[in-house]
């Protein structure tokens, strides 16, 4: 592990109360779909934790437990009763790569989607962008999407567990991205309606054995709650105002962010060989997502915000664990690098 890490929008550590309660889930080992005692007492704990989780998220509809937030994409995608009308320039790649002839939705300079025709099918559009921390206006694309006749599938992996989920039709998210453990994730689904089943597990729209430990372990790293984000927001604030006495350009900086991530352009020095530098100084940090990070590609996500230098733009990302001193340390590293 680097001595410091800054790179939470990537995957973060599992917290205790999440450890603790995967734990118990290994104590309940039987499978929830068998009929005898103990398969019955997996259920019962199994189905607990979806009442716990759509309590904490205010959500009045169903959900079904997947690997994660790609595979409830891949879910949705496959089985709407819409098919995918459009999607967002801006969208994780694990939508861009499924979304075949439908319409690319522009943004604007801000990292902002531009509404216009949505086709009236299923118009995928995330919460917060991965790369930049750009927060959509999704109750408002929402509500045009819905004029239209279509559903919104929002990808909320970096959102939920920091802020409040949107008014969308179905909702991916990933424990990873807040404290819970790799593998487990939900779909939140208005009605089941949406969906054409395909028989197996979760009411038939997920085969395959649930996976009870990280159902558990992924609600009790919800219950830990968000308060960290207010001290997250100062110390981002921390970072960007020592940045940009440095020479640094901020990425969508007049835009509505998520605290936790921020986008920074060093100019005259390419995004791979400020990740090997500062690696080798021993601070983790990325270049665009954590999927494309390896790349030698220029991030689509700049490229359709127009952002000029997009081949010299790292991300950092804060975690509930980052300190002060850690961002202090991190902009001494920048310093030194730009120099």
């Amino acid at each position: 592990m680097p001595a410091i890490y800054l790179d939470y929008a990537a995957t973060t550590p599992l917290l205790p109360q999440a450890h603790a309660a995967m734990e118990e889930g290994f104590r309940i080992w039987a499978n929830p779909s068998s009929p005898h005692k103990t398969g019955r007492a997996a259920r019962a704990a199994l189905e607990e934790a979806r009442s716990r989780l759509k309590a904490l998220l205010d959500w009045p509809g169903e959900v079904v437990f997947t690997s994660g937030a790609s595979e409830a994409l891949a879910l949705t995608i496959s089985r709407s009763v819409k098919p995918l009308s459009a999607v967002s320039q801006v969208e994780h790649e694990a939508v861009l790569r499924l979304a075949g002839e439908a319409t690319r939705l522009a943004v604007n300079s801000a990292g902002i989607v531009e509404i216009d025709a949505c086709g009236g099918g299923l118009v995928a559009v995330q919460q917060v962008n991965n790369e930049t921390g750009v927060i959509q206006p999704l109750d408002a694309i929402a509500a045009a999407v819905r004029d239209s006749g279509g559903w919104l599938l929002a990808d909320c992996a970096q959102g939920c567990g920091k802020i409040a989920l949107p008014d969308a039709d179905l909702i991916a998210l990933s424990a990873h991205k807040f404290g819970g453990p790799i593998g487990i994730g939900a779909l939140l689904v208005r009605d089941w309606a949406m969906l054409k089943p395909t028989g197996g597990q979760e009411r038939g729209y997920r085969p395959g054995t649930e996976n009870l430990p990280g159902v558990l372990a992924m609600v009790a790293a919800l219950e830990t709650g968000n308060g960290w984000m207010e001290e997250a927001a100062k110390l981002r604030k921390r970072l960007e105002q020592q940045l940009l006495e440095s020479g640094c350009e901020v990425v969508a900086a007049y835009s509505p962010r998520l605290p936790t991530i921020g986008a920074y352009r060093m100019p005259g020095r390419s995004a791979n060989a400020q990740l090997i530098r500062f690696d080798g100084m021993g601070l983790a940090v990325s270049a665009g997502s954590a999927c494309s990070s390896g790349s030698l590609k220029a991030s689509h996500v700049l490229t359709a915000m127009g952002f000029e230098g997009a081949g010299e733009v790292i991300r950092v990302s804060i975690g509930r664990e980052t300190t002060a001193a850690e961002i202090d340390a991190f902009v001494a590293a920048w310093r030194s690098i730009a120099a």
